[in-house]
C-alpha cells in the first residue's frame, strides 16, 4: 500500500500532471496523508520485530493524527469544489460527499482498532481496513480513472478491497477459516460506499452541494453533470 501511494502521486508528478505550485493547505495535507502512510509502515515494522513499547508509544501520536487526517481531507475537498475544481471523472456531489466520508471511514475502523489493541488479531487486521479505506487517490492516479466514467467510484473502491481480501485469502489458506475481523471491517468499507453512492443521487445531497458551494465559483458547476475533460 505504501508502495502505490508513492507511485501514485510520483507518476502524476512526473508526467506534469500535478507540482508543487499548490496552495499551502494542500501541502500540508499531503504531508499529513503521508505522514500517516510513512506511521502505518513504522507500526508494522514495530510490531512484527517486537518493540511493542515504542509501538505503543507510537500508536497514540497516531490517534491524534488521524483527527488531522479528517480536518484537512475535509477543508481540501470542500475548497476544490467551491473552486470548481473536483476530478472530471468525478460528479461535483459525488465527490464531495466521496472524500469525506472516505476519511471519516478510515478513522472509524483505525479507532476501532485501537479500541480492540489488546486483542491484535482484530487490531491488526481493522487497522489494514482503515488503511485501505483511503487508498482510492493513489488508486485514482494509476487506474484509467477516465475510462471508468461513469463507474470510477466503484472501479476505484473494488480496487481498494483487494487490500482485505489478500488478508481474506492468507487467513483460508494457512487455517481454512475467515477471521471475523475482516468481515466486520469489509462491511463498513462497503455501507460507507453505499451511503456514498446514494446520498449523492438524492435531495439531501443536492443540497448539501449546493450549500457548500454557495457564493463561489463552484455553484456554477452542475452537481450531477461530469467535469469538461481538460484540454489536451
Amino acid at each position: 500500500m505504501a508502495v502505490i501511494n508513492v507511485a501514485g502521486f510520483g507518476v502524476q508528478n512526473a508526467m506534469g500532471r500535478s507540482s508543487f505550485s499548490a496552495p499551502l493547505i494542500v501541502h500540508a495535507h499531503a504531508l499529513v496523508f503521508f505522514g500517516w502512510v510513512a506511521i502505518y509502515v513504522a507500526q508494522n515494522v514495530l510490531a512484527s520485530t517486537g518493540s511493542l513499547a515504542l509501538h505503543r508509544k507510537l500508536g497514540w501520536i497516531a490517534a491524534g493524527w488521524m483527527s488531522a487526517m479528517v480536518v484537512l481531507g475535509t477543508i481540501v475537498t470542500v475548497r476544490m469544489v467551491r473552486a470548481g475544481h473536483a476530478p472530471f471523472f468525478f460528479q461535483p456531489a459525488y465527490f464531495l460527499i466521496m472524500n469525506p466520508v472516505g476519511v471519516l471511514t478510515f478513522a472509524g475502523l483505525s479507532t476501532w482498532a485501537i479500541v480492540l489493541r489488546r486483542q491484535t488479531d482484530w487490531h491488526k487486521r481493522l487497522h489494514l481496513c482503515g488503511m485501505a479505506m483511503i487508498m482510492g487517490p493513489a488508486l485514482g492516479r494509476l487506474l484509467p480513472a477516465p475510462l471508468l466514467i461513469p463507474y470510477t467510484g466503484l472501479s476505484i473502491f473494488a480496487a481498494m478491497l483487494v487490500f482485505p481480501f489478500a488478508g481474506v485469502l492468507v487467513d483460508w489458506r494457512r487455517d481454512q477459516t475467515v477471521h471475523r475481523a475482516w468481515l466486520s471491517g469489509i462491511a463498513v468499507m462497503a455501507a460507507a460506499q453505499l451511503v456514498i453512492e446514494v446520498s449523492a443521487r438524492t435531495s439531501v445531497g443536492i443540497a448539501l452541494y449546493a450549500a457548500v458551494v454557495s457564493g463561489s465559483p463552484g455553484s456554477g458547476v452542475p452537481p450531477r453533470a461530469y467535469p469538461p475533460f481538460p484540454a489536451g
